[in-house]
């Protein structure tokens, strides 16, 4: 009996390993499957911008940081004392414009050496749905808690949506052509929007990507909306808001998404990481026991072992 629709995938032709570099960009479910892959220790660089739910502030920071456009201080607005960016998440924000140009051209160059570097970049698109501020004529990466009224809302249309897309992916060869790209679209619900206008926001980016993907031989899509949607139809793989995945559908995701995309000696090798990561975590009823301390000895074993076989690997 089967009692679960099943979303067919196929192993990537350049899977992941421990030597492969990894750059995420996008809406929070980047960050979900980013801290994966911090947990087995795989080279990874998560958000240097913060979240970035749109394409078109996805599309922006790819150019800025291929051209290295360095930030000055006259881009940042004075928002009830922290001066913030448009192109950045409020946590890349500081108490002066000094310090604020200073920690975004440091995340800005950063990125830059990790694009180049990057073997693998997924991009998560949250939403089509942007907020223009109605002064500088731009979608922002985030509204900063700056009233509405300062802000044009708009739905991307699926020809603007692939136009980002596509300067995504030219600014993203400009420094790296070698680069596998991936594209996602967030299983997470932006029903703040309404519910029929999260189903169109979702339905453009869904049609552009594969738009794009069509005609672009190094770009992919890993269907994590679909997996959400059709494999775990389900409140009880949600958090209590009843729109983000709660860790239960995370953990279902990342085995979907392991399967097609680690190699199998990227699967062995995690499979030693998880073990030593799960021996960290364990406390000891007598941390001064014999047995206790030779538990302990044991771990470094394992650990000096793997060390060995990747050196950059830290715990």
């Amino acid at each position: 009996m089967q009692l679960q629709t099943k979303i067919p995938l196929q192993p990537t032709a350049n899977p992941i390993d421990y030597d492969s570099q990894i750059m995420l960009v996008g809406s929070c479910f980047v960050e979900n499957i980013g801290a994966k892959f911090e947990y087995y220790k795989f080279r990874n660089t998560i958000n240097p911008f913060g979240i970035l739910f749109h394409p078109e502030a996805i599309a922006r920071f790819f150019e800025q940081v291929a051209e290295r456009r360095e930030f000055k201080e006259s881009d940042f607005e004075e928002i009830n004392g922290n001066f913030v960016s448009f192109d950045a998440h409020s946590k890349l924000s500081a108490t002066s414009a000094k310090a604020a140009t200073e920690q975004l051209n440091t995340a800005l160059a950063d990125a830059y050496d990790q694009l180049q570097k990057a073997t693998h970049i997924f991009i998560t698109l949250g939403t089509a749905w942007g907020y223009r501020h109605k002064t500088q004529n731009k979608i922002v990466a985030n509204c900063h808690k700056i009233p509405q009224r300062e802000f044009k809302k708009e739905l991307a249309s699926v020809a603007e949506v692939e136009a980002a897309l596509q300067r995504t992916l030219t600014a993203i060869a400009k420094r790296n052509s070698n680069a596998s790209v991936t594209f996602t679209v967030s299983p997470v619900r932006h029903i703040k929007d309404g519910f029929v206008e999260n189903q169109r926001s979702k339905a453009h980016l869904i049609a552009a990507v594969h738009s794009v993907v069509q005609r672009s031989d190094p770009a992919f899509y890993f269907p994590a909306y679909e997996i959400v949607m059709d494999e775990l139809r389900d409140y009880r793989f949600y958090d209590r808001d009843l729109i983000h995945p709660n860790a239960l559908a995370v953990d279902y995701i990342w085995e979907a998404f392991e399967s097609v995309y680690l190699s199998p000696q990227a699967q062995a090798l995690k499979k030693q990481v998880e073990e030593i990561q799960r021996g960290l975590e364990h406390r000891a009823f007598n941390p001064n026991s014999d047995q206790h301390q030779q538990f302990l000895k044991k771990l470094q074993q394992k650990i000096a072992q793997l060390q060995r076989e990747i050196p950059h690997i830290q715990f």
